[in-house]
């Protein structure tokens, strides 16, 4: 009997297709939601008219002595390190910031818009700790941290690889964004983070995307982006200023962004603390312009409350959304594109709490309009671990909502109707034609959540959500293939490193001075 005959593109080569996994980043978001609105504009103006008057006479303390000169030379009041703001001058410089820019990647296919409607999801960063590929919490290494760098990498939903987003102890504090930085270009293609740990990191990091875009080119071309912390209430201090001014003088946009622990550094009021948090995001922002005008800059935060019992931050209160609508108000008031936190989670494992934390901030940061959507992926136990398991669920998470901020797609809307008269009463559409043509793509099918029953869950070992994205991160490890360096700019960012690694004293503690 001759052998049976094999059709290329036939079912079995379609059910492999299905099978691959799809790696493929999708494109910056466009979010057609309404969005959530919760101020009238008499609030509005009410809340811009508190922090206006925070800003005049309560002032912002600059810790700085390069910015305090700054600020006399741009005509406001300075008084010690106490700073104030005339309303007048704050709105003439937060005029200039741009409302839109598209960040440029290293592979212009995955560059990005950010502002109005346009919107990117980030990975977390920072965490000292991770949960392993074998859910194991123990302190991250320069090898993890490229792990979640790749991950980044495939995750569609992901648009950067971010840049710390585990600690790699195993190297020393002062060499740590040299590293950092490096693993964020060479395992991804797509737009990424720059360290702002020191106004010297910061100027290093810099000197590294000069290497890698070229200088003249980020003149007039985002390509990576940094973050400043605010020490509320109302202070900034010269680390963060410093580095502030490196992105800013290459026109590269970093994240404005007090540090809201509401009811401790901020009143126990939601309005109160978007007032103050409104008036030191404004207080950064200004500064910004007068470092350069026109530069690009985020209206940030990150936003937790805090438990009256322990002090302990919490995620996920109901709080927490009201301050993100109202923020997301505030930054279109100005004009300005603004950033959030997403999927956070308190839970010290991957459990229900850490889920139910993750989607109650995953459905507000949507609605209430967010820009650069930051700690997208991985962030649990209040920010002290990124667990792996949790990165592969929050991107799907991601992925699911970059879908429902799509809206509706009205393009079949005929074709499908038709349909109903073809099958008519009591029939079904698994067989027709157009349910053959658009299964794949009318409805998200998640790939990591079981929804089979559970007598056939059981036959297939009963695996549980952890379990299941674990063996799915395995997997894509397993496949990765990295986006190659050109030789030349990767030699070039080696030659950097040794340099500034024989530079820069080896320590535990930040370069401040090399």
């Amino acid at each position: 009997m001759p052998a049976p005959r094999t059709r290329s593109g036939g079912r079995a080569s379609r059910r492999a297709q299905r099978a691959a996994p799809n790696v493929a980043m999708l494109p910056g978001l466009k979010n057609t939601l309404p969005w959530c609105e919760i101020m009238d504009g008499s609030q509005v103006e009410r809340i811009d008219a508190a922090s206006m008057d925070i800003l005049e006479n309560v002032g912002v303390v600059f810790r700085d002595d390069i910015a305090l000169a700054d600020w006399k030379a741009a005509g406001a009041k300075v008084d010690g390190e106490t700073v104030y703001l005339d309303r007048g001058l704050v709105r003439e410089l937060i005029a200039t910031i741009p409302s839109d820019f598209t960040y440029h990647a290293r592979d212009p296919r995955k560059n990005v818009r950010l502002g109005g409607r346009h919107s990117i999801f980030v990975p977390m960063t920072g965490a000292p700790y991770l949960r392993d590929l074998d859910d194991v919490r123990r302190n991250p290494t320069l090898d993890d941290l490229a792990m979640f760098h790749k991950l980044s990498h495939m995750m569609p939903a992901l648009h950067s690889s971010a840049h710390h987003i585990v600690e790699p102890y195993d190297h020393p504090i002062s060499h740590r964004h040299l590293a950092i930085t490096y693993s964020s270009m060479k395992h991804s293609d797509k737009t990424f983070m720059g360290m702002t740990t020191s106004p010297k990191n910061a100027e290093d990091v810099m000197d590294m995307c000069a290497i890698l875009f070229g200088a003249d080119f980020m003149e007039d071309h985002p390509v990576t982006t940094g973050n400043c912390n605010g020490n509320s209430p109302l202070v900034w201090d010269e680390t963060m200023l410093g580095a502030m001014r490196a992105f800013c003088r290459r026109n590269q946009p970093v994240l404005c962004s007090p540090f809201v622990l509401g009811g401790a550094n901020t009143p126990a009021s939601v309005a109160a603390s978007v007032a103050q948090l409104n008036a030191e995001a404004l207080s950064a922002l200004a500064y910004t312009q007068v470092i350069r005008r026109g530069c690009p800059a985020i209206y940030g935060h990150y936003l937790s409350t805090v438990s009256m019992k322990s002090g302990a931050p919490m995620a996920g209160t109901p709080e927490i959304s009201m301050m993100n609508f109202m923020i997301g108000q505030m930054a279109r008031h100005y004009g300005v594109p603004w950033r959030t936190s997403n999927t956070l989670g308190g839970a010290k494992t991957f459990d229900a709490q850490a889920g139910y934390e993750s989607a109650t901030t995953l459905s507000a940061v949507m609605h209430a309009g967010a820009n650069y959507i930051w700690h997208s992926a991985g962030w649990n136990e209040a920010g002290m671990h990124c667990s792996v398991a949790k990165f592969i669920v929050d991107a799907e998470q991601c992925a699911m909502a970059y879908r429902m901020a799509q809206g509706v797609n009205w393009d079949d809307f005929d074709a499908a109707l038709a349909a109903v008269p073809n099958v008519g009463p009591g029939g079904h559409y698994l067989g027709h034609p157009h349910t053959q043509d658009n299964f794949q793509t009318a409805f998200f099918m998640p790939e990591l959540f079981d929804n089979n029953s559970i007598e056939q869950w059981q036959a297939e070992g009963g695996v549980e959500i952890t379990e299941r994205a674990l063996n799915r991160a395995k997997a894509l490890l397993s496949i990765y293939e990295e986006p190659k360096l050109d030789e030349a700019a990767n030699e070039a960012l080696l030659d950097y490193i040794a340099r500034r690694e024989r530079e820069i004293p080896a320590a535990d503690a930040l370069n401040q001075d090399y």
